[in-house]
């Protein structure tokens, strides 16, 4: 399935790219996740499991276990604090 990719904040800046297309057989957001870390560099390190990393689908926060269809969209981002 193909599935766009988008990176925001300090991920964006470390990865040095806001979005992507990819082709993938991952069926969850945590094996998608999985896929990308397996790059290594600095995906392996902005998306380590022991990071705070919050994930949305379709603009819906969503978590590891949730299914991924063809056509989504995923984010990646840091957890945001404000005042």
């Amino acid at each position: 399935m193909q599935v766009t990719v988008k990176y925001f904040a300090s991920i964006r800046e470390a990865l040095g790219i806001a979005h992507e297309t990819l082709h993938t057989q991952a069926p969850t957001l945590g094996l998608l996740r999985d896929e990308l870390l397996a790059r290594g560099g600095a995906y392996a390190q902005m998306l380590a499991r022991d990071r705070a990393v919050r994930l949305a689908l379709n603009q819906v926060m969503a978590d590891d276990a949730t299914a991924l269809t063809d056509g989504a969209e995923v984010a990646f981002f840091p957890p945001v604090t404000g005042g």
